[in-house]
């Protein structure tokens, strides 16, 4: 159910494997091996509560891999659902790119087909001014393209995006999705 009350401002998208979740280089592959960061589950539940809508937008090219199958990614994302909501919280919409790097999609990030998903599955005008957090450059590149505020965390690969240092000159850039949420929350940011 979409919020009659959802602007931009108010929709935090997320990144899921190393801004939720902890990443892996051999990727994540079984709901076993879906492990969440517990700060990031309550850091969800607190935007709901505050009246924030949050929505998840996650290339999966391990489908695409054979690695697994789109009912193991169910699984993990059902999961997700489940403890943000015995936190009280709620996840509007998960989009995801099942597509390997040279499959020519238009969602996997830094394409904003997946940002594009979410903002007709909420039935709204754009996603200017919206919050795109991510622990990559292309989760960044990817809200940047549809005139999202982005924001990089240093969980998964974000110190290692951090090192890189390029692209980043408009991302605000945190320790994890718990202090930019204290900040956003704190109304820090205008």
């Amino acid at each position: 159910m979409v919020s009659p009350n959802l602007t931009p401002q108010k929709l935090v998208i997320l990144d899921r494997d190393g801004v939720i979740n902890h990443d892996s280089d051999a990727y994540i592959k079984s709901l076993a091996e879906w492990i969440p960061y517990p700060s990031a589950i309550s850091a969800i539940a607190r935007l709901t509560q505050a009246g924030f809508t949050v929505a998840v937008a996650t290339n999966q090219s391990g489908i695409a891999r054979g690695y697994y199958d789109e009912a193991t990614l169910r699984a993990m994302h059902e999961r997700l659902k489940m403890l943000v909501a015995a936190e009280g919280g709620h996840i509007a919409h998960i989009a995801y790119c099942p597509h390997g790097p040279d499959d020519q999609c238009d969602c996997r990030k830094p394409l904003p087909g997946l940002l594009t998903d979410i903002q007709q599955k909420l039935e709204l005008s754009s996603l200017q001014n919206s919050w795109m957090v991510g622990d990559s450059l292309r989760d960044l590149q990817a809200g940047e393209a549809v005139g999202c505020r982005s924001v990089l965390v240093k969980t998964g690969k974000g110190e290692k995006t951090l090192a890189k240092g390029s692209g980043l000159e408009h991302a605000l850039v945190y320790a994890d999705l718990t202090a930019f949420v204290d900040d956003l929350l704190a109304d820090k940011l205008g």
